[in-house]
């Protein structure tokens, strides 16, 4: 069986399949070997990130992520 390998894009490193972290958004593919990459690439697109296109998107993630912990912390406060 032949495995499939991948090129990391920052850092040029192969890993084959099952490893490494793949993301597809836009048409586009996004192979990292590790999250240290992904996190270096993704730093430097927001660097490059136009202001009034990540405000929206940037204010939504944020709102949700809020809730999203608020309601980890209610299920985790203990009834007495």
């Amino acid at each position: 069986m032949a495995r499939r390998y991948y090129t990391c894009i920052v850092c040029g490193r192969r890993f084959p399949e099952g490893q490494g972290i793949i993301l597809e958004k836009a048409g586009v593919v996004l192979h990292f070997h590790s999250r240290r990459c992904a996190v270096r690439f993704f730093k430097l697109f927001l660097e490059r990130l136009d202001d009034d296109a990540a405000r929206r998107a940037l204010r939504e993630l944020v709102r949700e992520l809020e809730q999203a912990r608020r309601a980890r912390e209610e299920r985790a406060r203990k009834v007495i």
